[in-house]
């Protein structure tokens, strides 16, 4: 995607030193544009806890590379194997409801296990397994472009969730044609309105994005197309990021107060409504950011379609029932109690208190949306019903984990 006609990702190899991770730093978006340097595994960590990367997809993206940022630091260690175990640790603790976190992590150590077991004992009684610095950098190879595997893999699954939820898109644009009358006040009467939450967009997933992924296809198709943008409070990722976003590729959008969808819903302003999700199990039950589930029960209320763009990362086939198994991230109460805006005067982001002193505040910072409101699941393979057999539908390898 651009930014200001210049092609991003929200992560990448540094162009001149390959020991360098950059990533988008989205804490200063929309205001200003700041790229990072990852250089360490402790800078992974602030990166992924303190949301200079946020968004399932690349979270896990990071956390590889995160990883192979660690192998690099510890290359030198006796200790390497190990200090790569401690390493996927630490990166595992800093989110613990993104699947795709663990998943990345557990792919690169798979694979460092696997390293691991072909390096020979050595014959001289100590037990313990040498390895020369040939092989560490061989492995770090490996696990580099683990890295960057899990990374392309991703932005081809946002692109095909995009060419599968088109179809969609088009479907209710050519409904929408059939019934608009000529003498029609609304110009555009076949414009698709479409409602999201939080930020699925390519700033979450690298490129392309989950719930934008059908949206970005449909504009560039010349279907006309609306995002209703929820702000997504507290931490604003709508207001700041989806509408950064959709301002940037040209998409026409509103930036809504979180509470506004029920009431657009009622009176028709909304054709469908598309969300991403940070962990769904295997019987269709979605995780996604707070609030998501309000906006599935209002669209099932008003019979207004409700989809979520899943890729196969952010399916936890081991969980079933997501109210009860999937943890849910509680995080600072600063986010609530505070807000960073532009001040106009003085062109400086400023935070400002937003709740009285001593007043005390929760951040929880997902929900869990039951299967039953959920209209569609849209994947990489297809769309399919929010059940296990719908999507073990798309996914047979998967019946018998």
């Amino acid at each position: 995607m651009k930014i200001n006609n210049t092609p991003f990702r929200t992560i990448w190899l540094h162009p001149e030193d390959e020991h360098i991770v950059q990533i988008i730093d989205q804490r200063h978006l929309p205001h200003h544009f700041v790229i990072a340097d990852l250089r360490t595994l402790e800078d992974f960590e602030v990166a992924i806890r303190d949301m200079l990367v946020r968004g399932a997809p690349l979270i896990g993206s990071a956390a590889a590379y995160g990883m192979y940022v660690a192998a690099l630091q510890f290359a030198a260690s006796p200790n390497f194997y190990e200090k790569m175990g401690e390493s996927a640790v630490r990166l595992k603790a800093t989110r613990p409801t993104a699947v795709n976190l663990a998943y990345a992590v557990d792919r690169v150590l798979m694979l460092v296990g696997s390293l691991a077991g072909l390096v020979p004992t050595p014959r001289d009684g100590s037990g313990q397994s040498r390895t020369t610095q040939v092989e560490i950098a061989e492995q770090i190879a490996k696990i580099r472009q683990a890295a960057s595997d899990i990374t392309e893999e991703s932005v081809a699954h946002c692109r095909s969730i995009g060419e599968h939820g088109l179809k969609l898109i088009e479907a209710i644009h050519n409904r929408k044609l059939k019934q608009a009358l000529p003498s029609s006040v609304d110009r555009q009467p076949s414009t698709v309105n479409i409602l999201t939450h939080c930020n699925a967009g390519w700033l979450a997933c690298i490129d392309h994005g989950t719930a934008t992924a059908p949206i970005y296809a449909a504009h560039d198709q010349g279907i006309p197309v609306h995002v209703w943008v929820d702000e997504t409070r507290p931490r604003n990722q709508g207001a700041s990021l989806t509408a950064f976003e959709l301002k940037e590729h040209g998409v026409p959008h509103t930036v809504i107060a979180d509470n506004t969808g029920g009431h657009l819903m009622q009176h028709g302003l909304v054709d469908m409504v598309i969300v991403g999700t940070d962990r769904t199990t295997r019987t269709g039950d979605v995780a996604n950011k707070i609030g998501t589930y309000l906006k599935a029960l209002a669209a099932a209320d008003n019979g207004v379609p409700f989809y979520v763009a899943v890729p196969s990362s952010s399916i936890d086939w081991s969980l079933h029932n997501g109210l009860t198994d999937i943890p849910i991230e509680q995080r600072d109460a600063t986010e609530v109690h505070f807000i960073n805006g532009l001040d106009e005067k003085s062109g400086e982001v400023r935070e400002v208190r937003l709740t009285p002193q001593g007043s005390p505040a929760a951040n929880y910072a997902f929900d869990v949306t039951p299967a039953r409101l959920v209209t569609g699941l849209i994947t990489e393979r297809g769309i399919c019903e929010a059940s296990e057999q719908g999507l073990l539908g798309l996914f047979e390898e998967q019946s018998n984990s």
